[in-house]
């Protein structure tokens, strides 16, 4: 196993109180493997991805659980317009990312090289530019080039196409899908689409109140989703042949910050099945079929 992920927990005090926004969670990312975190915005997703190279969100946070990680990992961050140092060029930041034993003319030539493998039109320009001279989807482009230059094992896309129009979410989406087949490295994507996971990813893990709730293949898990939380965000993804007044789905409510967690299933005041023992116990996590999931109202 590539990345293996056991009863992670974040912790920290914040204006008195005690936040967990990371509640014992597990998972793993197979070699070559593509795996999607899903789940809204709230839910411990992005500080899951950043715990796995030991960045924290406050110095003052205590981590515990275990990451075992073999190889190299990369990141393609949300944003690349705050990723990127808006006062140096596109070339300075990547080479930072290249070995460091590298003649200068070497890594100029591996630049261009690297931008050009991501689809950009004129690499050279790029290169020379600043990241405002870029738009959106160019700079995304040059984030994942910084990221492939490190060579890693493992890429971990966090939302890597907010803030995009959707002809280059697209884009970008499937330039990750052709680097990973090319390169070989595995994929972890962090989404809120559960959409974007069908046909891209082969194992989803979906996260809730800093908990995954629901894991497994992404064949089975959207097919047959056992959590009504899952089976919220797929009723929430539009579909393309409803009628044009039809209503669109939502969750009722919304994720509640980690200092205000519900006892039992953080999902039971949201949640149409919730029972009295889903808002007193804590669900225990079910196993059928190798597929997991933790809900009092669906375990049976």
């Amino acid at each position: 196993m590539l990345l293996d992920v056991k009863n992670l927990r974040i912790a920290f005090r914040r204006d008195g109180r005690d936040i967990t926004p990371v509640r014992n969670v597990n998972f793993s990312v197979p070699e070559h493997g593509r795996v999607a975190l899903v789940g809204e915005s709230g839910c411990g997703k992005s500080l899951t991805a950043l715990s796995l190279a030991g960045l924290s969100p406050t110095d003052r946070a205590t981590v515990s659980g275990s990451i075992s990680f073999s190889g190299r990992i990369a990141y393609v961050f949300q944003n690349p317009a705050e990723s990127l140092n808006p006062v140096m060029r596109i070339r300075d930041q990547i080479r930072e990312s290249l070995p460091q034993d590298m003649l200068r003319r070497e890594r100029d030539a591996r630049i261009v090289e690297l931008l050009a493998r991501t689809g950009l039109p004129d690499p050279e320009r790029a290169a020379r530019a600043y990241p405002c001279e870029l738009s959106g989807g160019q700079q995304q482009r040059c984030m994942i080039a910084m990221a492939l230059a490190a060579s890693p094992d493992l890429l971990v896309a966090d939302e890597p196409t907010t803030a995009l129009d959707v002809t280059t979410q697209k884009q970008v989406l499937e330039l990750i899908d052709s680097l990973a087949a090319e390169t070989g490295m595995a994929v972890l994507l962090i989404t809120h689409n559960l959409g974007l996971v069908a046909g891209r990813m082969d194992l989803v893990n979906v996260m809730y109140a800093g908990q995954i709730v629901e894991s497994g293949p992404v064949v089975e898990v959207l097919s047959a989703p056992r959590h009504p939380y899952t089976k919220g965000l797929l009723a929430a993804v539009p579909a393309l042949d409803a009628p044009r007044d039809a209503p669109l789905a939502d969750i009722p409510g919304t994720v509640p910050p980690p200092d205000r967690w519900p006892p039992g299933c953080a999902f039971a005041p949201r949640c149409r099945l919730a029972q009295d023992e889903c808002r007193n116990a804590q669900p225990p996590v079910s196993l059928a079929g190798g597929r997991r999931w933790a809900c009092f109202a669906t375990a049976s």
